[in-house]
C-alpha cells in the first residue's frame, strides 16, 4: 500500500460493529458513470493491494487479506455499488466474529479515500480515454483469432461406473477408521468431520480424473450417498469393534443402536440423552457435507478448467461474447482441429468452470 494511503489509515476513527455478522456501510457521490467508477473503483482496491474478486456492470467486490506469519486470510469482503451517481459501500466480516474492532468502518472510509485521490489525478480526456479502453476490453476488441488450435488430448469417455465403486470403498475404509478412533475416545466434532470430507473428496480428485466424469449433480448425490454410507458403517463398525473386543455376546446392530440411543450421548461426562445423538448424527451430516462440498466444486472446478488449453478457452468465450449460438460456436471449434462433440464439451464445461472460481472466491 502506497504511503499516501497508509497514513490516511491511521487517522481513520474506527466505528464499532456488532453482529452475527458485523457489517459498515456508507453512501457517497460521484460525477462519473457507471463504466468509470467501477474501472476507477479497480484502480482503487489495485492500489490497497484488495483482492478483487466480481464486478459487473455496476457493482465491484474485493476481499481484503490478513497477512500473518501462521496464515494468510480473508477478513473482510468490501463492495461498492453503483446507482446513478450514487455509491453504496459496504465492509461485511468472513468467519465467525460477532465484534468487527471497527476494521469495517476502517475498511469502507479508506476505499472511499482511495477512490477519490484517484479520481483527482484524471482529467476528462484521460477519463474519455479510460471509458474507451474499458469498452475495448469488455467486447474484447483486441483480441486475435489464431489461425490453430491445439489440438485436443484424447480423453475416457465419461463413466460414473469408477466413482461409484471407488466411492463406496472408501467410504466403508473411511468408516472403519472412525470407528476405531471414535471407541478409542478420539473422536472431536468439527475436526473428524473436516477430515472425513477431505480424504472423500482427496479420492474423488483422482476417480473424477481416471474416468473424466464431471457431472457436478451426480457426483454431489455420489459425495452425499459416500457421507451417509461412512457415517452408517462407522456405527456398525462401532458395533463389531466392542462386542469383539469385550468378547460379549452378540445383540444384533439394531439392537446395539437402540440401547446407545437410550443410554443417551455424554459429552465431557455430560449425558444429553437420547437428543445427543440426534445432534450429533446432525452435525457429523450437516458439516461433513458442507466441508465436501465446498472441496469436490473446488477440485471439480480445477479439472474442468485444466484440461482445455486456455487458448481454446478464450477461443469459445470469444465467441460466446460475440453472441454466437452454441452450433456456431461447435462449427468454428470443429474448423480448428475440435470436431469431437466431447471435446466441445469439455471446452464449453471449461468456460463454466471459470465461473465456479469468481462464485467460490465471493462466497462469504
Amino acid at each position: 500500500m502506497e504511503d499516501i494511503f497508509r497514513n490516511y489509515e491511521e487517522t481513520i476513527s474506527r466505528k464499532h460493529s456488532i453482529g452475527f455478522t458485523p457489517k459498515y456501510k456508507e453512501e457517497f457521490r460521484t460525477f462519473v458513470n457507471e463504466t468509470l467508477f467501477i474501472a476507477i473503483a479497480e484502480k482503487a482496491f489495485e492500489k490497497l493491494h484488495w483482492d478483487v474478486v466480481y464486478k459487473d456492470d455496476h457493482s465491484i467486490e474485493a476481499k481484503y487479506k490478513e497477512t500473518s506469519w501462521m496464515s494468510n486470510r480473508w477478513t473482510e469482503i468490501i463492495t461498492a455499488h453503483y446507482n446513478k451517481g450514487s455509491i453504496s459501500v459496504k465492509s461485511e466480516s468472513l468467519g465467525n466474529e460477532i465484534w468487527d474492532n471497527g476494521k469495517n468502518s476502517k475498511r469502507v472510509k479508506l476505499f472511499i479515500y482511495a477512490y477519490q485521490e484517484i479520481l483527482k489525478t484524471f482529467d476528462n480526456q484521460a477519463l474519455k480515454e479510460i471509458e474507451k479502453e474499458v469498452e475495448k476490453k469488455k467486447n474484447w476488441d483486441d483480441y486475435i483469432i489464431p489461425e490453430t488450435l491445439p489440438q485436443p488430448i484424447k480423453t475416457k469417455t465419461p463413466n460414473i461406473t469408477l466413482p461409484i465403486i471407488g466411492g463406496v470403498g472408501i467410504s466403508l475404509v473411511i468408516g472403519f477408521l472412525v470407528a476405531w478412533l471414535s471407541v478409542k475416545g478420539l473422536y472431536f466434532i468439527g475436526l473428524f468431520e473436516f477430515l472425513v470430507a477431505t480424504a472423500l473428496v482427496f479420492v474423488m480428485k483422482y476417480l473424477i480424473k481416471f474416468s473424466n466424469y464431471t457431472d457436478l449433480k451426480k457426483l454431489l448425490y455420489l459425495v452425499g450417498g459416500m457421507i451417509m454410507l461412512t457415517t452408517i458403517s462407522s456405527e456398525y463398525f462401532q458395533y463389531q469393534i466392542i462386542l469383539n473386543t469385550n468378547n460379549l455376546e452378540r445383540i444384533g446392530f439394531w439392537n446395539f443402536l437402540l440401547i446407545r440411543f437410550l443410554h443417551g450421548f455424554t459429552v465431557n461426562k455430560i449425558n444429553l440423552g437420547w437428543v445427543g445423538w440426534i445432534i450429533k448424527w446432525i452435525i457429523q451430516l450437516g458439516l461433513t457435507g458442507i466441508f465436501a462440498y465446498l472441496k469436490l466444486v473446488s477440485i471439480l472446478t480445477k479439472y474442468v478448467i485444466d484440461r482445455v488449453p486456455t487458448e481454446v478457452i478464450d477461443f469459445t468465450f470469444y465467441h460466446i461474447l460475440k453472441d454466437k449460438s452454441e452450433e456456431e460456436i461447435r462449427t468454428e471449434l470443429a474448423k480448428k482441429g475440435w470436431s469431437e462433440t466431447q471435446h466441445q464439451n469439455e471446452a464449453f464445461e471449461a468456460i463454466g468452470g471459470h465461473q465456479n472460481v469468481i462464485t467460490l472466491n465471493r462466497i462469504k
